[in-house]
């Protein structure tokens, strides 16, 4: 029997006399799951009957559309793939269909903290884990074991990893990351304190100013001011060309990387690159997507079908073997395929790493604030880089405009 879907107190019902008409149904979604979809949908379409069209949009653009047209109402897919980044803000605002009946029977095979990530204010399931971002150091083999230094010792601790980049600067001339502000992005993100949530704490208070954002900016400003990053923006065409050029010898990333840099950003680097655990050994998530429903789409239970198709098993291992989307599903960990070498790592078993940080996660609770902190926060951040603020003033200005936004 087909399950139906509970938009607020509305029951959606798509059962038909003589059985259940499969209607077409669209994915909205960012690169590269185009990729994924094109390898699974012809299997899903042959077993179902349901028809799958696709929009995909660039990940900024993609995302600004579930915004405008969850305030008009429609326009919207049937199934809507969003980052994480944007959960918070999306799931509260009543747009995306309540799916935590659906999800019972399958959530305890899921990571607890994508679990979470996905829930909205009200604990209730909106967004369904569908990859993760376990978050690691992606560095240069050549700049790294093949100039004599030892990748642990290197990542020990933040102190350490910055004096390799000092070493780099002076006597390789090799710059230590693209950008500084990725060295913040992984302090803060990844050293949350119990019972707090990224921004917010569990009274709904910025935490901005606290030691932690404190620590990240004095960070990325040591970097910036010995002159260790290229000032490098991500995703820009200078980036993908310092992958290319051997630029800058670490990247702070998620797992999901290499799929980007084996697949389009960088294939004749093959070998050059590994990765091992960030500075500390500190376990975070660094992206992540979810799938949902919005409470506009005309077909849910098509819809669902193709979720639960998307987080089965054998599709979260092809969605790791496709493009590297890391399996939300743990069930998938035993897989032969995590002992597996990896060519463009110079052989390494990088898979078993992954699976260990995503298991290691602690749960932190999204807020519908996130979006709008994390905008202030970059902004915070460009003032101190950029423009030589004091890092205590660019907080306390982040934390005041906060308060304003976020009621």
């Amino acid at each position: 029997m087909k399950t139906t879907l509970r938009a607020g107190a509305a029951l959606a019902t798509l059962a038909l006399a003589g059985g259940t008409l499969a209607a077409d149904i669209r994915f909205d979604g960012f690169p590269d799951y185009d990729s994924q979809l094109n390898a699974i949908l012809p299997d899903f379409e042959a077993q179902t009957g349901i028809s799958v069209d696709m929009l995909m949009n660039e990940h900024g653009g993609h995302h600004e559309r579930i915004a405008t047209t969850l305030a008009t109402g429609s326009g919207l897919g049937d199934v809507v793939l969003i980052d994480v980044g944007f959960v918070g803000s999306y799931v509260d605002g009543g747009g995306f269909m309540d799916l935590t009946d659906l999800f019972a029977p399958h959530a305890d095979q899921f990571a607890e903290y994508a679990v979470t990530q996905g829930q909205g204010s009200d604990g209730r399931q909106y967004g369904i884990p569908v990859d993760l971002g376990p978050g690691v150091m992606y560095f240069r083999r050549d700049y790294m074991e093949d100039l004599g230094y030892d990748v642990d010792e290197v990542m020990a601790d933040w102190d350490s990893y910055l004096e390799y980049g000092r070493d780099l600067r002076d006597n390789h001339d090799v710059l230590l990351i693209g950008h500084a502000n990725d060295v913040a992005q992984a302090y803060y993100n990844f050293n949350v304190e119990p019972g707090n949530g990224l921004y917010f704490d569990a009274d709904g208070e910025p935490l901005v100013t606290n030691e932690r954002f404190q620590r990240a900016f004095e960070l990325a400003r040591t970097v910036r001011d010995e002159n260790m990053d290229g000032r490098i923006n991500a995703w820009s065409e200078d980036w993908y060309q310092g992958f290319q050029e051997g630029k800058f010898a670490t990247q702070m990333s998620g797992a999901w990387l290499l799929g980007h840099l084996q697949n389009w950003m960088a294939p004749d680097t093959a070998g050059n690159w590994g990765v091992s655990h960030l500075p500390s050994g500190m376990y975070g998530t660094w992206g992540g997507s979810f799938l949902g429903i919005p409470v506009q789409s005309g077909n849910p239970d098509q819809a669902w079908e193709l979720i639960e198709y998307m987080i089965s098993e054998d599709i979260q291992l092809a969605g790791f073997d496709n493009i590297a989307a890391f399996p939300a599903n743990v069930n998938t960990y035993d897989d032969s395929m995590f002992e597996e070498s990896i060519d463009f790592l110079r052989g390494q078993q990088a898979r078993q790493m992954w699976a260990e940080i995503a298991e290691n996660v602690e749960p932190v609770a999204p807020h519908r604030g996130d979006q709008i902190a994390n905008s202030l926060i970059d902004e915070a951040l460009e003032n101190v880089l950029d423009e030589g603020m004091d890092i205590e003033q660019a907080l306390r200005n982040a934390e005041n405009q906060i308060r304003r936004r976020v009621r």
